[in-house]
């Protein structure tokens, strides 16, 4: 069975500092913005930017090791990732697995409004980091 991907969720946006980015996305360029989340188990913060069918996800530490600090470090501030829905997180990483891919994460993890995340190393994706979603409940975009 071929995995099903159901669209573009979000454009990952590693920031230095969400309050100033938020600014800027809300107040400079305009956007509506969604709600601020902790993720603090990955010592993430997020903030969901609206761009109609898709969504800008300015993420930023919360603490010096977190998942995003070594990124903003070594390349600053710009675009992290590309996160594609998928109706099966599972079943898409074993497939991709199957196939040859490289993953950094073989099982999902608890992303952002509950979803379940996993991520497609950017070394097997032409430079490109993947994320994979999968939304909990119907698998309908929460806004």
């Amino acid at each position: 069975m071929a995995t099903k991907f159901l669209g573009i969720d979000h454009i990952g946006v590693a920031v230095s500092d969400l309050n100033q980015a938020t600014k800027t996305y809300q107040d400079l360029l305009g956007f509506s913005l969604g709600g601020h989340e902790e993720l603090p188990a990955r010592g993430l913060q997020v903030r969901f930017v609206d761009v109609g069918e898709s969504r800008i996800e300015l993420i930023s530490p919360m603490r010096p090791d977190s998942e995003i600090s070594g990124y903003l470090t070594k390349k600053g501030e710009g675009l992290h990732h590309i996160c594609v829905r998928v109706e099966n997180i599972e079943a898409a990483l074993t497939e991709m697995k199957q196939r040859g891919a490289k993953l950094i994460d073989e099982t999902p993890k608890v992303g952002a409004h509950g979803s379940r995340v996993a991520f497609v190393h950017p070394k097997g994706s032409h430079g490109v980091l993947l994320e994979l979603v999968e939304k909990s409940g119907t698998g309908v975009h929460h806004g």
